[in-house]
């Protein structure tokens, strides 16, 4: 959530840099908003100045104790009931100007950084594509289903009649190097990386996904969990267990940061680099018939997620140690990527500056993102409440870093696609052997 003074006192300027979003910012009505809440807070005052001052004068009469200040006291008695009904109707009003000015907030993207291009193209800043031009494939390549499927080892007909489209069932050597590939990003972020490894909720509630933005405005997004009310002496004693809601998590950012909501932090404890390995479930709520076919929109998918906690002053240097971070992972696989740098129309709602990663498919002949790595500074901090007390002593706003490292599925394509053999067979790269059990190709179930 962007700050409310930035747009009482630089409304204009804000208001063109959100343009260059594609968000048209409502400034006159953010006006109205402001100037009533100002003018309500202001009559509050003066009644509770009013309010003040009788009850002072009733205390002076009742002291006094004569007969013509009892009578005085009886009236400004009666005239106090009028003034407490009067503050009761005001902070309706208020409540309400305070209910549409969050709700206007709520509704803004983050402000983008001046160095992201604007507009719509996105901006190529790096590529690493030494296997892609030392070893091109020579045959007839086919896709990461064809080659799921002729081995045997990817059905998506039986996970269709298990739960519907856009689910997976992988078996065998291809559900090892699934497993491999997630535990190989773990150690290699907690290992060489830094990042304290964490168990998280699979669901959260709705604070949690206010907090990093996917509430209220990308709900349809998500996966929510219909609860039925249970009425029972032992369920009523159970706090919130009949009025939260529940979603699924889309990623692993909303646990990790949100881990930092209402907290405090010291200074000699930033920075705070979180890693987890996790199920991520999306609706993908409008992008029916796209990438329909395979694993790369699916309904379920697991992630590494990286998220780092830090200084303002440090958050942007933290975004280029995430995104290498995320990088070493295909270097090491050696599978061939580009880094891009979303202009200001392609970005995420929270974020400041987003680096994608987009990893080379040669049976589609692109390149196809498998890692988004954003700074979001302040945003989710401030509706997260997730401070840090400064070099002064004052409490700050935390700059929250979230990253992917990376999804483990669109990983497995890579190395399906770029790593098949013309007989049909996957060489699994180096670095996996070892998760592997001895296995180094991928061939026909047994």
């Amino acid at each position: 959530m962007l700050d409310t003074n930035l747009l009482r006192t630089a409304l204009d300027d804000t208001a063109k840099k959100l343009d260059a979003r594609g968000f048209s910012l409502e400034k006159k009505y953010f006006e109205k908003l402001i100037i009533e809440r100002g003018l309500i807070r202001t009559e509050t005052q003066n009644l509770e100045e009013t309010r003040n001052k009788i009850s002072r004068k009733i205390g002076q009469l009742s002291m006094a104790g004569d007969e013509s200040g009892q009578e005085e006291a009886k009236s400004l008695k009666s005239k106090m009931k009028g003034v407490h009904k009067e503050l009761s109707e005001i902070k309706t009003r208020l409540d309400i100007i305070e209910h549409e000015l969050q709700v206007f907030l709520e509704q803004i993207p983050n402000l983008p950084h001046s160095t992201v291009p604007t507009g719509n193209e996105n901006k190529e800043v790096r590529n690493w594509e030494i296997k892609k031009i030392a070893t091109p494939l020579n045959f007839s390549i086919k896709d990461h289903v064809s080659i799921g499927e002729d081995l045997g080892l990817l059905d998506f007909s039986t996970a269709t009649k298990i739960s519907g489209a856009r689910f997976s069932l992988m078996v065998d050597g291809l559900a090892r190097l699934h497993r491999a590939l997630g535990q190989f990003m773990l150690d290699t972020h907690t290992q060489e990386h830094g990042y304290t490894e964490t168990y998280v909720p699979y669901l959260v509630n709705s604070d949690s996904l206010y907090g990093t933005g996917q509430l209220p405005k990308f709900e349809e997004d998500l996966f929510k969990i219909d609860q039925k009310k249970d009425n029972s002496v032992e369920n009523k004693n159970e706090k919130g267990s009949q009025e939260e809601n529940f979603y699924l998590i889309p990623t692993a950012e909303v646990s990790l940061i949100n881990s930092a909501r209402n907290e405090i932090f010291s200074l000699d404890s930033l920075p705070v680099k979180l890693t987890a390995l996790t199920p991520c479930f999306r609706s993908e709520a409008g992008s029916y018939g796209k990438d329909t076919r395979g694993l790369i929109r699916q309904h379920q998918f697991e992630k590494v997620e990286l998220v780092q906690l830090v200084h303002p002053e440090k958050s942007y240097d933290a975004l280029e140690q995430l995104i290498g971070h995320a990088e070493k992972i295909l270097q090491k696989l050696e599978l061939p990527y580009r880094v891009v740098l979303l202009s200001s129309k392609d970005m995420g709602f929270a974020a400041a500056k987003t680096y994608d990663i987009e990893v080379w498919l040669p049976a589609q002949n692109t390149y196809r993102e498998i890692s988004s790595c954003s700074n979001c500074e302040d945003f989710q901090a401030r509706r997260m409440k997730a401070r840090f007390r400064n070099e002064s002593g004052k409490t700050e706003l935390l700059h929250t870093l979230n990253g992917s490292g990376l999804a483990v599925g669109r990983c497995l394509v890579a190395i399906l696609e770029n790593c098949q053999n013309s007989d049909g067979t996957i060489s699994i790269p180096k670095v996996l052997h070892p998760y592997m059990g001895g296995i180094t190709q991928l061939s026909t179930k047994k």
